[in-house]
């Protein structure tokens, strides 16, 4: 069973509820082939452990998210949260370098996915001319497929890079990766009350 199996489960039930039939529908849809006794068990799990709810509707049975479902930790999460509220010709280029950096290779679509960006998005930012994002033709890309184990990537799903970074792009980079440090970490007692507006 893949390890991000619940989590793409929580992505293909946002905001409705499905029948087993339509949730395996959807999951192969996105890549994800599991045999429907599987994954219904699966659900069941989810069910027991409090993280779906199961509703009895005759002559099936449909599975929704809990709303009080604990906010995911994960990388993806983290970085799609401070990101989510830019426009989307910044948001997938600053994506991409992010991860780049954090990850020193490229970015592959489904972990793009995994921050709230889809082909759509992805598509528009390589057709304008302004944009800086390019396929990736590094060599290893088949090797770094094999190394990634935290999710499921879809056969030959392509990659992405940053074409050249210039200094905004970098100043946004370090904003996002100091404000997700700050969400993550109580640094209370070690700033002043009043915030300093320039440098001494």
């Amino acid at each position: 069973m893949p390890q991000n199996l619940n989590e793409k489960i929580n992505d293909v039930l946002v905001d409705r509820q499905l029948s087993i039939s339509a949730i395996t529908r959807e999951l192969k849809e996105k890549g994800f082939v599991e045999h429907r006794l599987v994954l219904t068990g699966y659900l069941r799990a989810l069910r027991d452990l409090k993280k779906l709810q199961e509703i009895e509707v005759p002559p099936s049975k449909v599975y929704k998210r809990l709303d009080y479902q604990e906010k995911s930790t994960d990388i993806f999460s983290i970085i799609g949260d401070q990101i989510k509220n830019l426009d989307m010709e910044i948001r997938v280029p600053l994506a991409i370098c992010i991860l780049f950096k954090l990850f020193k290779r490229p970015v592959f679509k489904e972990e793009l996915v995994h921050l709230g960006i889809n082909s759509k998005n992805i598509a528009n930012c390589l057709e304008s001319s302004a944009c800086m994002v390019t396929v990736s033709k590094d060599e290893n890309l088949k090797l770094y497929r094999s190394e990634i184990t935290r999710i499921l990537l879809p056969a030959n799903d392509p990659a992405y890079e940053i074409k050249d970074e210039d200094t905004k792009m970098v100043s946004m980079v370090n904003m996002v990766l100091l404000d997700t440090i700050k969400d993550l970490v109580d640094i209370s007692g070690l700033t002043p009350k009043t915030k300093q507006t320039k440098l001494v």
